[in-house]
């Protein structure tokens, strides 16, 4: 038989097929805290609870098409370098139906985190906890919707198993900086507190550090030098 003859009689409702959604996890500095971008879910289910921005994939759509669709129209955003995380397929994961989630990953400036909470889109979060849990910039607990808590965490956990031998530390970064906030998205990365001294030397000693020769402006105390990072260029 010949894929022709095979696909005319093809009778595509003959297995059920699950929903599939996009979710965005959206990452930076916030506060001096690694956040999250969340929603308030206003409609059912789980009305109330705070949620990764996403939606369900068009039946005409690629997912990288509704990835970059979900950016723009829920967190008001379109020069997020968005990558696969993971995907999300436990069969209870969604009261109203089978749904599969393909969560999407990026790691925002503090100037991105700040226009997109300027939209009044999207809410900055502060991540803490293991599995993680969110909170609100004045400390209280956000609840999360479905399985984001899982979702959060296994973005978090992805960047402590490279912020140590890569560069994806330096995302969540101005293209200049000073140790202290390099020092800043290690340890809000990693959750625990690291020592100074040891910390700036090990950052130098690998050579991947170029002092620009000026300082931080508007600072309340001795300015401090700027770096960037050497890419090659």
């Amino acid at each position: 038989m010949t894929d022709e003859a095979f696909l005319r009689d093809y009778d595509p409702s003959a297995f059920a097929r699950p929903s599939v959604t996009v979710d965005l996890v959206l990452l930076g500095m916030h506060d001096g805290q690694l956040a999250a971008l969340l929603m308030r879910r206003d409609q059912p289910p789980q009305a109330g609870c705070w949620a990764l921005p996403g939606g369900f994939v068009g039946i005409d759509e690629s997912l990288d098409a509704a990835a970059l669709r979900l950016l723009r129209d829920k967190a008001g955003m379109d020069d997020a370098h968005l990558e696969q995380l993971y995907s999300f397929g436990a069969v209870d994961r969604d009261p109203r139906m089978r749904v599969i989630t393909i969560a999407y990953l990026a790691l925002l400036r503090a100037d991105q985190m700040a226009a997109a909470i300027r939209s009044g889109r999207v809410t900055a979060a502060a991540l803490a906890g293991d599995p993680v849990s969110a909170r609100s910039p004045d400390g209280a607990s956000l609840p999360l919707a479905f399985d984001h808590a899982q979702i959060l965490t296994r973005a978090r956990d992805r960047l402590r198993g490279k912020i140590d031998y890569s560069d994806i530390a330096f995302a969540l970064l101005p293209a200049r900086f000073t140790l202290r906030a390099l020092q800043d998205v290690h340890e809000a990365v990693l959750g625990v507190p690291l020592n100074k001294p040891g910390f700036r030397r090990r950052m130098l000693d690998r050579g991947r550090l170029i002092a620009t020769g000026t300082r931080e402006a508007d600072a309340s105390h001795r300015p401090a030098e700027l770096f960037r990072l050497n890419d090659g260029d």
